[in-house]
């Protein structure tokens, strides 16, 4: 008898086939922010630090999240996915955590009423418990906007080589 059929898990190693692609077990790392977007040679660290765990066995990763505007921005200068340069910038993490054999899918984030800045917006202009800014209350053609922006964010992270 195998030792997979031994354990409480038996699929976990397993390869699991989502139809767009497979991957080669079923671990997956969650998303957490880990703020070095914002720094100098940023996407290097991230890249060495996705790779790693990809090169430790884990399948999945998913990325901290990624503004599709400057509005859903969870702060100034946080990650933000919005032109070719920037997809650009991502080539680098998408390539190492590939080269290690992983894949990496990139969550889109609009922080809403949690932005840490004047300019964030939100379905209503009732500010987070969290943060000094009161929000603008989007207008149905800014909610429009904002589909736009993440459907060309989503097209970007393509571009960049996220596998989802």
């Amino acid at each position: 008898m195998s030792t997979a059929m031994n354990t409480p898990y038996p699929h976990l190693l397993a390869p699991l086939d989502l139809g767009f692609t497979t991957l080669k077990n079923r671990t997956l790392m969650g998303s957490m922010h880990l703020g070095l977007e914002e720094e100098k040679g940023g996407f290097q660290k991230l890249a060495a630090f996705y790779a790693e765990r990809a090169k430790g066995g884990v399948a999945l990763i998913v990325t901290g999240g990624i503004s599709p505007n400057l509005s859903g921005w969870v702060a100034p200068f946080a990650g933000r996915m919005t032109s070719k340069r920037h997809a650009k910038k991502h080539k680098v993490i998408t390539d190492a955590v590939h080269a290690e054999g992983g894949k990496i899918c990139m969550q889109i984030l609009h922080s809403g009423r949690y932005g840490y800045h004047p300019l964030a917006v939100s379905a209503s202009a009732v500010k987070s418990p969290i943060t000094p800014f009161k929000p603008r209350a989007l207008s149905s053609n800014a909610v429009k906007r904002t589909i736009k922006d993440y459907i060309k964010c989503a097209s970007l992270a393509q571009q960049a080589g996220y596998d989802g």
